[in-house]
Formats: structure tokens, sequence, C-alpha cells
């Protein structure tokens, strides 16, 4: 009996802490806490590098990323454009017919939903593009692209006949057209749309090793002012209307954020996603040599070259500038008059390929 007694008063005991243990109640004679379970370990952090097009700190995997490259124009009733505030780069030529158009180089497109509008291409536009080894996007051409743009190295997504007078239609079934706009104003693609024609023709959405070329700009280590240039030009006002008639394109540049603000047909240029005003940290006017081809008014340029001339502008200054590019994968590079490689500050670029006798005005 004592025996039996003994062992069922351990068991009330045992059985009293076992219960009291892990809650948060008061049991007599027990003090007991909550136990939880760790905290799970924080996910490393991504490796941040610099990139190739601003120097400023990205993810390592979307420097591992392809960009793309899309054709957007500049008419006043195609304005804005959805996406173009994403491009790092950004070009702008002449077309015939007085126009220019502009070439949207984006590296971080991947969440866009709406990328646009697209209009044609020009051969031109492609030596431009290949020195990124983009994905490019266009909503067909002209027959002079013919050659170029049925390559097997170019990986391209067309909306239509790709050089316009034939030629496939890599990727047309993703394009889309919308209804605010009229044609050829409204046509776009999403991020979605590109990654699912990439998949079907078997583009690479990663660099391409073989063609991928790293070594573009050459960034400053901090913050050139251009002021160690005693013959530098003022840059606070940089008007394109003698280069780009129709658009008249311009951009003033604002002390406090250290950026220049475009600016086209007498008004900001917006991004139709965001709202917000275009912005870059360089501007560069590249001059270069061309021709009109035919009756019809298709020029030529000669993006090739190692002759010509052109400015850089940053920071409310600017400086005569010589430029080079040996081939279409090798990147355009950019010299002052000491011979010495011009080191840019971070940030997006603007470059307008001027026509050889149309000239810049500053102010």
């Amino acid at each position: 009996m004592k025996a039996n007694r003994i062992t069922k008063a351990l068991f009330s005991v045992g059985l009293t802490f076992s219960l009291c243990v892990g809650t948060v109640f008061f049991c007599p004679g027990i003090t007991a806490y909550a136990t939880e379970a760790p905290a799970p370990a924080p996910a490393p952090a991504e490796e941040q590098v610099r990139s190739v097009y601003t120097n400023e700190l990205i993810p390592a995997s979307q420097a591992g990323q392809r960009p793309i490259a899309v054709m957007m124009p500049t008419d006043k009733s195609a304005q804005p454009s959805y996406g173009i505030g994403n491009a790092k780069i950004l070009y702008e030529i002449m077309e015939e017919g007085n126009i220019s158009r502009q070439l949207a180089v984006i590296d971080n497109w991947q969440g866009l939903e709406r990328i646009g509008n697209i209009r044609s291409c020009r051969d031109y536009y492609i030596t431009i593009a290949t020195e990124w080894d983009p994905i490019l996007i266009h909503f067909g051409g002209v027959y002079y692209m013919q050659n170029r743009i049925t390559a097997p190295d170019i990986n391209n997504l067309s909306g239509t006949y790709e050089y316009g007078t034939g030629g496939d239609r890599p990727g047309s079934g993703q394009f889309f057209r919308t209804t605010d706009r009229k044609a050829p104003h409204n046509a776009y693609i999403s991020a979605t749309g590109i990654i699912k024609a990439c998949q079907k023709l078997g583009y690479s959405l990663g660099v391409r090793p073989e063609y991928y070329n790293a070594s573009h700009f050459t960034f400053a280590n901090g913050v050139n002012t251009l002021e160690q240039y005693p013959g530098a030009i003022p840059g606070n006002v940089i008007d394109l209307s003698q280069i780009f008639s129709y658009t008249k394109s311009f951009f003033t540049y604002n002390a406090e954020t250290g950026l220049y603000y475009k600016n086209i047909h007498g008004k900001a240029q917006t991004d139709g996603m965001t709202g917000e005003q275009l912005t870059f940290s360089n501007v560069i006017i590249q001059n270069t040599n061309w021709s009109k081809r035919d009756a019809k008014g298709y020029l030529a340029f000669q993006t090739i070259d190692s002759t010509q001339d052109g400015y850089y502008f940053t920071k409310g200054r600017g400086i005569h500038i010589t430029w080079k590019k040996t081939s279409d994968y090798a990147p355009t590079k950019y010299y002052d008059d000491n011979g010495n490689e011009i080191q840019i500050n971070e940030g997006k670029t603007y470059i307008a390929i001027a026509q050889v006798g149309k000239n810049v005005l500053y102010s």
C-alpha cells in the first residue's frame, strides 16, 4: 500500500510538471515559461556587383541577364513610351522623314508588363545594338536590313516581317496592341511575352560569353566634374534642335540632383508607366558620317569609325571628345583631346548619334 501511494504521488508530480512545462500558465510550486522554436536563419544577401551600364551596385544575378534593345518612336502622337525610364542607355538617331527614333537598352526588364510602343528598325541600329548583345525588339524594318537581321548571331523579336518586305516574324505572337492609341503607335510587348518567345526560339536569356563584352564605359572613381579640363564648355542647357529638328530634344541640368532632364516637343519626356521625366547623368553627342540612300530618304550612318568627334556633358559642363568603334560587337570608346578615355559618371547615359554638319547648342 505504501509503495503504491509513493508511486501514485511520483506519477502525479511528473504529470503536473509535464503539463506545466512549455506553457505560460502558473502551476503551483513550478515556474514555467513558453519555449519557442528558433527563428530561421536569414537568407544570405545576394552578391552585389557593378553594372556595366551605370556602375551602380546591382544583384549579381541581374548582371548575368541579357538586356533588351527596343525600338521606340519620338513622334509627338506616340508619347509617352512605356518602360523607357528603365533604359540605362538611350540612343536617339535621325531617320527618313526628318524624324528621329530611339533605341532603349534595358537590363532590368523582367518585371515590365508593357514595353513600347514599338516601331520598326533600321540597319544602323543593329550595328549599335550588337555592342550590348541584346535581344533586339522591333516591329519590322526596311529591306536594307535584310542581310544583317537574318544573320544567325542576331536574336530579334519582330511584330511583323522582320525587314519589312520579307523575312520571318520571330515572336510576333507575343506582341499586342492597345486601344488607347491608333496604329502604328499602339504595339507593345511584355516581359512575360519576351521570355515565352525567347524560350520558343531558343534565344539565351543570359549573356552570351562568345559575344558579350563587359568592357564599355570607363567610370570615374568618385565624381567627375570636368573641372580638370581648362577648355571645358558650359553645359547647363544642351539644345539638340539643330540635330533633331522635329523633336527639338533638349536637356536641362539640375544642380541639386546632378542630373540632366530630357525634354521633347517642348515639354518633359516621361515614362508612361511611372509618369516620371527621363533623367541622365551623362549626355554624349556622337558626330557620325552619314549619307542619303535613295529617293525615299532612307539614311546610312557610319557607326564603325575612328575619325569622328563629339561632346561629353556631365555636371553642368562639357568637353570635346573623339570616338572609336572597330566592329559590331566592339564597344564604342570615347576619348578626350589628350587621347585619354573619358571617365563618365555613375548613372544612365544618353547618346545622340548626330549627323556630321549638324551642331549641338549649349549654354
